[in-house]
């Protein structure tokens, strides 16, 4: 199983904290961390799915950059338009904060017909609301098995 975590490069302290939690959960609960790659909510959770025992792939807009806690380089060298490919390659998407950049990703997921679970972000219809990271990656994990 795979679920992407989207948010922004230039995160919150609790944006971090929270991206953190959401990657750590879902290494325990077996799934791969997908993302952009960089840095902010990105390593955050691939920091916290490493610390969980797990894999993280990231998939980067340019050819070089990627943070360190990435198992997995993809090198797309498609900018922006790697989101595409981050959300296509998720069973379930878990939004912590974001901007722009995030907005489009949950865009394209939702066109997708991926599940969108949102901590502190867009405010969508289509994006589920969670109150805390628990409650995404419980919620993300069990739409993520249910796709299969």
């Amino acid at each position: 199983m795979q679920i992407a975590v989207i948010g922004a490069g230039d995160a919150s302290p609790e944006e971090v904290e929270a991206a953190e939690t959401v990657g750590y959960l879902l290494a325990q609960n077996g799934a791969a961390v997908v993302c952009g790659g960089l840095g902010g909510v990105m390593e955050a959770a691939c920091r916290g799915a490493k610390e969980g025992g797990g894999r993280t792939v990231g998939i980067i807009p340019g050819t070089a950059g990627e943070n360190p806690y990435v198992d997995i380089v993809v090198r797309s060298g498609l900018g922006h338009a790697r989101n595409a490919l981050v959300v296509g390659s998720a069973d379930a998407v878990v939004a912590v904060g974001g901007a722009y950049g995030t907005l489009s990703e949950i865009a394209l997921a939702l066109t997708m017909k991926k599940a969108v679970f949102g901590v502190k972000t867009w405010e969508i219809d289509g994006v589920f609301p969670c109150l805390t990271p628990e409650e995404a990656v419980l919620t993300a994990v069990r739409a993520a098995r249910l796709s299969h």
